[in-house]
């Protein structure tokens, strides 16, 4: 009888299925490839290197799983409209991108955002980056939270909530805050539109954090409550260190030499001083942050693309349905 028991060790408890680079790039069949080296070359972000083989077996794959995700998840909210004897407008598929400072999101963001929108059926694909939905600087000076921006105390959680419940329910011209990289600030009266797309890319750092508690509330929705699916960045903590510092670094002899950007001071000191605060940046902002509410949020997410040395992706972790 003791030969036919089933243990935990003869079951697969993890909620993922694990796939290599060889296993997952076939998973693209005959989806035609709609970008250029060129196009790639424009959507990656500084220092963070993106392959057009990867593109190929890693993002192509993904784009036609999120097709077909995309596809159901509309065919099932006409389902629910006809039951109920409504007619109401599409409600857009959003997508959630999160990760650490300098994992690659945007780049991760902008190449599904071209990949989707050239499909077949020409889907409306819009991205947004949560940075929008800061607080002004001013506000989290005043708050001494200059120290914590990009921490989940560091957003006006309200107004993210409202701008993607007004997007669920297929509003028009709903209206996101600019944020500046070069200002390092909100832009005040500044903002875009985002009008009824089909997919809708949210990119943030702590866009599935779930942990933090709104005064006065008692039942507050969580941001990716909004999401029906959810991407994490995944890389070793020493990686993100690294390429971190060396984006950093690179900063200081392009966007930081502008007199008018935020950080132009720190393109006039030595190199030596400008590693030592950047080091300073990483350990007392970007790592804690990390440790404290990014990594945690990793276990939600449907899927994690976990990245080597070279920002290569090594592994498709895929959620079990």
């Amino acid at each position: 009888m003791t030969d036919d028991l089933v243990t935990l060790d003869d079951i697969d408890l993890s909620p993922y299925t694990v796939f290599e680079e060889k296993v997952w790039a076939p998973l693209r069949q005959n989806t035609p490839m709609t970008l250029t080296e060129h196009d790639v070359e424009e959507l990656r972000s500084l220092n963070d290197y993106v392959s057009m083989e990867q593109v190929e077996n890693i993002y192509l794959p993904l784009s036609r799983l999120l097709n077909y995700y995309v596809e159901a998840t509309q065919n099932l909210h006409y389902a629910t409209q006809r039951f109920l004897g409504e007619n109401r407008h599409k409600t857009p598929y959003i997508i959630g991108i999160a990760g650490s400072v300098a994992v690659g999101k945007s780049t991760t963001s902008r190449l599904l955002q071209a990949l989707l929108s050239r499909w077949p059926n020409s889907p409306k694909v819009d991205l947004l980056t949560t940075d929008g939905f800061l607080y002004p600087n001013a506000e989290l000076e005043a708050g001494g939270l200059m120290r914590k921006k990009g921490f989940p105390e560091s957003y006006d959680r309200m107004a993210l909530l409202k701008f993607l419940s007004d997007i669920k329910a297929g509003k028009r011209d709903v209206r996101a805050p600019i944020y500046s990289h070069f200002f390092y600030d909100v832009m005040p009266g500044q903002y875009i539109s985002v009008d009824q797309p089909d997919i809708l890319i949210v990119e943030g750092v702590n866009v599935l954090q779930t942990s933090q508690k709104i005064r006065d509330a008692r039942e507050v929705p969580f941001v990716s409550d909004f999401f029906d699916f959810s991407i994490f960045i995944d890389a070793k903590t020493d990686n993100i260190r690294r390429w971190y510092l060396e984006r950093f670094m690179r900063l200081r002899e392009t966007a930081f030499r502008d007199p008018g950007s935020y950080f132009h001071k720190f393109s006039t000191i030595t190199d030596q001083n400008a590693t030592e605060i950047a080091q300073d940046l990483w350990e007392n902002i970007n790592l804690q942050n990390l440790e404290q509410n990014i990594l945690p949020t990793r276990p939600r997410a449907d899927l994690i693309l976990t990245k080597g040395k070279g920002h290569l992706i090594e592994r498709i972790a895929l959620r079990k349905i």
